[in-house]
């Protein structure tokens, strides 16, 4: 009788813990989802903007060079890797990228050109990047221009907008610093 009591007193505490186990990871920094039409092609971006403010002390945090470190893979972004998908091909920064849905990654470089790292695989929690074992889902690194904002910008931003000259870019802005690629779709 008392083995019944016992099987069935670690069987509760056993369920009791499943949904502990099942809950997925935390996200500190909100999602957010941007979709835009470049010249017929439609295009999407789902990311994470943290914010400059250490979201456990309030204190602002130096952004390039300290929390994103120079010469390191960042996610770009937070939590999942930013996912990016095309419908169509594009031409990125001069590099063909053919439709469909790739993990975005960056490494900035303080002084020298920044590279945007297109990865094949897609459903990374965004860290760490091991850039040997990765380096067979690149797809490409794409050189980024760098440019100082105008204005401080307090939580990471992405955005896809038409460029009036025909096809697109691809921005990143954060803290005073924004990166940028031109792009245009495969004809």
């Amino acid at each position: 009788m008392n083995k019944i009591k016992s099987t069935l007193i670690i069987a509760t505490i056993l369920l009791g813990t499943l949904p502990l186990q099942a809950q997925p990871k935390v996200r500190v920094s909100p999602q957010e989802t941007i979709t835009a039409d470049i010249d017929g092609n439609s295009l999407k971006l789902v990311y994470s903007r943290p914010y400059s403010k250490d979201p456990k002390s309030g204190e602002i945090r130096k952004i390039w060079g300290k929390l994103v470190p120079y010469g390191k893979v960042w996610r770009t972004g937070a939590n999942e890797a930013t996912l990016f998908t095309t419908a169509q091909p594009i031409v990125l920064g001069g590099t063909e990228v053919p439709a469909g849905t790739y993990s975005l990654f960056t490494l900035p470089v303080e002084n020298g050109t920044s590279k945007l790292i297109i990865n094949k695989k897609t459903g990374q929690w965004g860290i760490p990047y091991k850039e040997q074992s990765e380096a067979t889902n690149e797809l490409a690194r794409i050189d980024l221009k760098k440019d100082t904002l105008d204005k401080t910008v307090d939580q990471f931003t992405m955005a896809v907008e038409k460029d009036p000259a025909g096809g697109g870019v691809l921005k990143m802005m954060w803290e005073n610093t924004g990166f940028s690629v031109p792009f245009t779709v495969k004809k």
